[in-house]
């Protein structure tokens, strides 16, 4: 049995499309179990009016109540603090207490992070939990980005760290047999970086890891490694950085294959071709991004997330749920809690 929780009132498009996304995910999973059930937190009444345009099997959508809600202006530490009742802290409460499986939420990121920390508490050995974001690869399967906005200043270790939780998560849930860790850089020579990348090199070198060095931004969108590491600054620069350029090339190729009737025609015979390109950058079909480091998982979905988003979503983060990623990692945290002491002997 899988319980799927899921904050009804975070994102700029809730309850509408969390609601719609939840139906559809329930009617795509229906097909291959019956041992799930998902529940929906939030206004009661709010919910209770978008479900009454769908139509779904009531005995695996639940509501539960919860009279607030952060917004994204809120202090993330002040507002699960003082809004108890919220969608998000009554979600992580429920999770805390094997009410749920799984918890996902499209709201505030700090907000989520610090209850994660605060309310679920942290793995044994993890210092700093990590945002864990699908990045999309040209022509190939996409990698992934650890730290992808969490945290702006780390030390070597913590990197250290972010590279074995992307590794497990990389291997378990998303299927890549022995994946490559790359460390973001600005060269690839092993001596290049900042005394921060210079540390992490050295770490990565001697750990575990299938660590295959530096690697520099331009080569990150061809598949460089399947793990990218950095310090969550950087990554969410990364990140945010693809997001518009993606954007800016689809607006400008749209533009031009409109600017006239043999242009119209031309996109008219590409148009699958295109469709495929907006598909490759779609953050909608990549779901949600795991918070790595907590005690329990919990996923991030994009802030404007739609319907389709919402579904692939919650399909997608029931491995990290069912496959034991959690305890993977406080096993190998170990290992690297005992070599890291070897060293510093």
């Amino acid at each position: 049995m899988i319980r799927i929780l899921i904050d009804g009132m975070g994102g700029d498009n809730a309850p509408a499309e969390i609601v719609k996304g939840a139906v559809l995910a329930s009617k795509e999973i229906a097909q291959k179990r019956d041992d799930f059930e998902i529940t929906i937190i939030g206004d009661d009444e709010k919910i209770k009016a978008e479900l009454s345009g769908q139509k779904y099997d009531a005995s695996k959508i639940k509501i539960r109540h919860a009279s607030e809600v952060i917004t994204g202006e809120d202090s993330p530490v002040k507002a699960i603090r003082r809004k108890k009742d919220s969608s998000l802290v009554v979600g992580l409460e429920m999770l805390k207490e094997g009410e749920g499986d799984l918890l996902l939420s499209a709201g505030n990121t700090g907000a989520f992070m610090a209850g994660g920390t605060l309310i679920l508490g942290t793995i044994p050995g993890i210092e700093r939990p990590a945002i864990a974001s699908i990045y999309p690869v040209i022509g190939k399967e996409a990698s992934l980005l650890v730290d992808a906005g969490a945290n702006a200043e780390c030390r070597a270790e913590n990197l250290l760290e972010f590279a074995t939780m992307g590794s497990i998560y990389m291997k378990t849930v998303l299927g890549r047999d022995n994946p490559r860790v790359g460390l973001l850089n600005i060269g690839t020579e092993p001596g290049k970086g900042n005394s921060l990348t210079k540390e992490t090199f050295k770490l990565l070198e001697k750990s575990f890891l299938n660590f295959v060095g530096n690697v520099e931004a331009r080569e990150v969108p061809y598949g460089a490694s399947d793990v990218i590491v950095c310090d969550g600054f950087c990554g969410n620069v990364l990140l945010k950085l693809t997001e518009g350029l993606a954007f800016s090339i689809m607006g400008f190729l749209k533009k031009k294959f409109t600017e006239g009737p043999i242009a119209k025609l031309g996109a008219a015979m590409l148009l699958g071709k295109l469709k495929d390109i907006k598909a490759e950058f779609d953050y909608s079909e990549y779901g949600a991004a795991p918070i790595l480091g907590v005690s329990a998982p919990i996923l991030k979905m994009h802030g404007s997330s739609n319907a389709k988003a919402v579904k692939n979503a919650i399909l997608r983060g029931i491995p990290y749920a069912e496959e034991g990623v959690i305890a993977m990692i406080s096993a190998e945290m170990e290992k690297v809690a005992e070599a890291l002491e070897d060293e510093h002997q």
